[in-house]
């Protein structure tokens, strides 16, 4: 039996998710089709369109159904930049540093292909984003659109949206919010945010979330977009979804993302403080067996289910390798790198050094786990780090910041 510390890459698959889209999967008909069967299909997704939509707080013609998270984060980002810059002549993007790598990859590809001037925000040590600064960004003039964590994916640190979207409608730059590690996990209004910010085209107007953080199935995501908002496709053909993404919709996924998200919000008060007790049991009954570990963000409001750790002397990857040869799944930060271990670009963007970069863990529950879970992980983490610990640190320098180190600069 496998101790799966690891939510925040993926998590469970809800049996209530699985049940509606087998269920749904059994139809026929393509939701566009005028026929009964395509009809059927239309209703299915529209259900799941107005179910979603609740969950959110945003209309259900808001809702734009996307393969994942970062179809929905690329849409988002690169749909705002092109239109702002077309409407304004607008070039710059603002982003934080320490963002995952479907917002630094996005605005790298921008600035290479399409002249993207990139507007770098820092954190600080707790991966909190520098609302001073975020002001002088958005503020300056040139930002044709930004775009913000809701929820820090490696450390798990919650950031200021309202203060974020309330600056970019004051600047008049529209933002993009990635929650897809947050949607499910805290309260999240896109109504509350969107009436906030106090403009219609302006402050917060899309929005990115996925279904299989919250037990939904792999590849179903969306993007809430603000009926005021102008977003250029990425996809052209069909003119689907108020030509804002393109080609045939996923019904039964839709259905089943519904589902996931229901459920995840209702439970999502007692849920939290669940999780949230089991990760301070974590913390606490590790910060006793390894005095040197210095755990992330601690002081900051972070997701229930977030633990990550720097181990000094310890290469973060072999540390994750003595667990999982123990039966116990963990990460060393974002799942996205094609399995490549990098050094994480967070902790360096927190300012705490390369090796602490190196030396990072990130351990993360979520609605399976237990108690057995976490004391087997307080068993077994403190001897694989003295192992860990007597190999070392590799010497290698893999540049895990590409667009970390551009955008700060």
């Amino acid at each position: 039996m496998v101790v799966y510390l690891d939510h925040a890459a993926t998590t469970p698959l809800r049996p209530e998710a699985r049940e509606a889209w087998l269920a749904a999967a059994e139809g026929v008909g393509n939701a566009s089709s005028i026929h009964g069967a395509g009809q059927s299909a239309r209703r299915l997704l529209e259900d799941a369109r107005e179910r979603l939509a609740a969950a959110l707080d945003c209309d259900p013609v808001e809702v734009v159904f996307t393969s994942g998270g970062t179809e929905s984060v690329n849409l988002g980002i690169t749909g705002l930049y092109r239109a702002r810059r077309e409407m304004t002549g607008r070039t710059a993007v603002v982003a934080p540093t320490a963002e995952h790598h479907a917002t630094l990859d996005t605005l790298a590809w921008l600035s290479a292909h399409e002249v993207a001037d990139l507007e770098g925000v820092p954190v600080d040590r707790d991966a909190r984003v520098d609302l001073s600064a975020w002001e002088s960004a958005v503020g300056g003039g040139d930002a044709a659109a930004a775009t913000l964590l809701a929820a820090n994916n490696e450390v798990g640190t919650l950031q200021p949206l309202a203060a974020a979207s309330a600056a970019c409608a004051e600047a008049g730059v529209p933002l993009h919010v990635d929650a897809v590690g947050a949607f499910g996990h805290v309260p999240l209004s896109f109504r509350a945010l969107r009436t906030a910010s106090g403009s219609s085209s302006a402050g917060l107007v899309a929005l990115s979330v996925a279904a299989h953080k919250l037990g939904g199935p792999v590849g179903v995501g969306a993007l809430v977009v603000a009926r005021e908002a102008r977003v250029e496709p990425l996809f052209h053909g069909g003119g689907q979804q108020r030509g804002i993404r393109a080609g045939t919709q996923d019904a039964p996924g839709a259905a089943a993302f519904a589902i996931a998200a229901e459920l995840a919000v209702a439970e999502l008060e007692e849920e939290a403080a669940r999780i949230g007790g089991l990760r301070d049991r974590l913390e606490s009954g590790l910060r006793e067996r390894i005095p040197g570990m210095r755990p992330s963000a601690s002081r900051a409001e972070r997701l229930p289910g977030h633990f990550h750790a720097v181990f000094p002397g310890a290469q973060g990857d072999s540390l994750l390798l003595l667990l999982d040869s123990a039966g116990i799944a963990v990460s060393t930060g974002s799942a996205c790198q094609a399995g490549v271990p990098e050094p994480s670009h967070v902790v360096r963007a927190m300012g705490l050094g390369d090796d602490a970069a190196r030396s990072a863990l990130r351990l993360t529950l979520g609605r399976t786990t237990t108690a057995a879970d976490v004391d087997a992980v307080i068993a077994v983490l403190p001897s694989a780090y003295e192992r860990a610990r007597t190999a070392g640190l590799s010497s290698r320098r893999v540049g895990a910041a590409r667009l970390a180190g551009s955008i700060g600069s």
